[in-house]
């Protein structure tokens, strides 16, 4: 695995909060939470594998990894990391999140929200679901969309992923999609599963709803503007995908404003 689709227009459900230290007692670790995400932040090397998927520890690097999924690290020693225990809601639109990530020039402040968030837990629950949520935005923001693809399981996904960034505004059909990445319809299809967790149609439908409610919050275009420029012309079918993607109204999602359930970041 090596993207996660979170939801995060709700405030997450803490858990647990806590600094783990791992290594001392055996070298190599499975296990699977099937009701919980786990959002690390490490500060040592190792291995991880989720799901099948093999990815590299290094300081500085954060891990989100969905309920259900199978993982295993393989420790060098001692390893100490920053962990939530969390639950997601569902609704709101999805967003791609790499399964591992450097946290870069983002590191001090994800790593003060994630402390803040322990010192605050469980005594101040409410002020460590701040700090957790506006963690899981900065993490779902580390890493660019059209910059994931360099994380993709197969090349085909990469040209995929980079099709769909450049044309959002433009038709697109998976046959299509597939011709360019020079690959079957089938097979794509089967590639971008392993590798997002998302069907191609999924992903595009996502990507354009991220579009359509940076605009509709962040500038002032007009709303039939905004539908052309993620390639929903029609407004009924626009106002209809809004409501069913993004929970109201293009006027509604405009209206809102900065309102975080509606326009996060904004």
């Amino acid at each position: 695995m090596h993207t996660a689709i979170a939801h995060l227009d709700e405030p997450p459900t803490i858990a647990a909060v806590g600094i783990a230290v791992h290594g001392p007692a055996g070298r190599v670790e499975v296990f699977s939470l099937p009701d919980l995400w786990q959002l690390h932040l490490y500060g040592y090397d190792a291995d991880l594998t989720v799901d099948g998927t093999q990815h590299t520890i290094r300081p500085g690097r954060v891990s989100l990894v969905p309920p259900g999924s199978e993982v295993r690290y393989r420790y060098r020693g001692p390893s100490e990391h920053l962990y939530v225990h969390l639950r997601l809601g569902t609704g709101g639109a999805p967003t791609s999140v790499p399964v591992i990530q450097s946290a870069g020039p983002e590191l001090a402040l994800l790593t003060a929200q994630l402390r803040q968030a322990l010192a605050a837990w469980p005594h101040t629950p409410a002020r460590a679901v701040a700090e957790v949520w506006g963690a899981l935005w900065r993490v779902s923001r580390l890493t660019p969309p059209g910059e994931r693809s360099a994380q993709a399981a197969h090349p085909a996904v990469a040209a995929a992923v980079a099709l769909i960034e450049a044309r959002l505004a433009e038709p697109l059909t998976v046959p299509e999609i597939a011709k360019a990445a020079g690959v079957s319809h089938n097979h794509l299809t089967r590639l971008f599963r392993a590798a997002t967790d998302e069907t191609v149609v999924g992903y595009i439908r996502a990507r354009r709803m991220e579009r359509a409610r940076h605009f509709l919050c962040a500038t002032t275009l007009s709303i039939p503007a905004v539908a052309a420029s993620v390639g929903i012309p029609d407004l009924q079918a626009f106002n209809k995908t809004c409501r069913r993607e993004l929970g109201a109204s293009p006027r509604g999602i405009r209206a809102a404003g900065a309102e975080p359930s509606l326009c996060p970041g904004g």
